[in-house]
C-alpha cells in the first residue's frame, strides 16, 4: 500500500467536514473533477471505501468516519505548526535602532553583526554611533549599547562579554621625537591625545601593576570623543592614544603604531545593553540579545 500524502489527507478531511464535493473541491483550490478522482484513487490504495456517493449528497462511511476522527487532531496540529511557524518568519522582520558609542559598534560589527544578519536577513540594524549619552526612549531607539559603567541606574541592562582591553599606543615617529616612556607619570611629560567622554568631562587614564594604580589627567592639544579617530590621530604621529585594544591592532600589527606601557594595562568593566524597564521588547529585540549573548559570552 502507498502512503497517502499530506495534501491528500488533506482532501479527505475537509470533504468529510464539508460532505460536499464542490464545497470542499473550492476549499481546497482543486477542481470537482480532480478531487473525486484523487478519493477514488484513495480509497482504492487502501481498499476500503470511505464515503457514500449519491446523486445528492456525500456521507462518510464507518471506516471513513474512523479515519476522520483520528486524523483530524493530527491534521490540525500540522496546520497549527506550520502556522506558528509561518508566523515566527513573518515576526522576523522590521528594524532595530540602537544608540551605541563606536567602539561597542566596532565589536558589534567584528563579532555579532554578520552571523545575525545571515539568519535574520529581514531584521534591518540601524546603528548610531553617538559619543554623548542620549534619552533613547525620546530619540526613538530600541536599546543602547555602552560601556556598563555608562548605563543610566535606572534602566534594565544585560551584561555582554567579557572586560575591554586599554592600551597605550603612539606612532614609531613620535616616539624616536621624544622622551622614553617607562612609567605612567612620564606621559604627564608628553602630547597626549585626550578623550571627551559623553558627560563632557575628559577620561582619566588608569594604569595597574603589581598592586599599583593611578589615574592620569594626561595633558595634550588634541581632545576627541572617538576611539577611531584617536587611533587615527595616534598613527598620524599627533601624540599618544588611549583606545581600547581592538582599535590598534591592525595598526600595530602593520607597525605603524607601538604599544606603550604594555606591564600597566587595565581593563574596563565590559558592555552591556540597555532599555526602560517598562518598554515592550519587540521579537527582533530578543533576538538580537540571543544573538549578543552567543557571540559576546560573560567570561568569569
Amino acid at each position: 500500500m502507498r502512503r497517502p500524502s499530506w495534501h491528500e489527507l488533506q482532501a479527505i478531511k475537509t470533504l468529510g467536514e464539508q460532505r460536499s464535493f464542490r464545497r470542499a473541491a473550492e476549499m481546497l483550490g482543486l477542481k470537482r473533477s480532480s478531487l473525486s478522482h484523487l478519493v477514488k484513487a484513495l480509497e482504492q490504495n487502501l481498499g476500503v471505501q470511505l464515503f457514500q456517493r449519491t446523486t445528492r449528497s456525500v456521507s462518510l462511511t464507518d471506516a471513513g468516519q474512523q479515519l476522520i476522527d483520528r486524523l483530524a487532531p493530527l491534521l490540525n496540529e500540522m496546520d497549527k505548526v506550520l502556522h506558528d511557524v509561518s508566523a515566527r518568519r513573518q515576526q522576523h522582520a522590521g528594524t532595530l535602532r540602537i544608540s551605541a558609542s563606536d567602539a561597542a559598534i566596532s565589536i558589534l560589527l567584528e563579532k555579532v553583526v554578520p552571523g545575525f544578519c545571515a539568519d535574520y536577513p529581514n531584521i534591518q540594524l540601524d546603528f548610531a554611533a553617538q559619543g554623548e549619552l542620549v534619552d533613547i526612549t525620546a530619540a526613538g531607539f530600541d536599546a543602547g549599547i555602552r560601556l556598563i559603567e555608562d548605563v543610566p541606574q535606572d534602566m534594565v541592562a544585560i551584561a555582554l562579554g567579557g572586560p575591554l582591553n586599554f592600551i597605550t599606543v603612539a606612532s614609531p615617529a613620535y616616539l624616536a621625537a621624544h622622551a622614553l616612556i617607562k612609567q605612567p607619570q612620564d606621559l604627564l611629560q608628553q602630547q597626549c591625545i585626550r578623550h571627551r567622554l559623553p558627560s563632557g568631562k575628559r577620561y582619566r587614564w588608569e594604569y595597574e601593576n603589581a598592586g599599583k594604580r593611578c589615574e592620569l589627567d594626561v595633558p595634550g592639544t588634541i581632545t576627541l570623543d572617538n576611539n577611531a579617530l584617536m587611533t587615527r590621530a595616534a598613527i598620524s604621529g599627533l601624540g599618544i592614544a588611549y583606545v581600547p585594544s581592538l582599535y590598534a591592532e591592525a595598526a600595530l600589527q602593520s607597525g605603524q603604531l607601538v604599544e606603550l606601557l604594555a606591564d600597566w594595562r587595565v581593563q574596563s568593566a565590559g558592555l552591556a545593553l540597555w532599555f526602560p524597564p517598562n518598554k515592550h521588547q519587540s521579537m527582533a529585540l530578543r533576538l538580537f540579545i540571543d544573538a549578543l549573548k552567543n557571540s559576546l559570552p560573560r567570561q568569569s
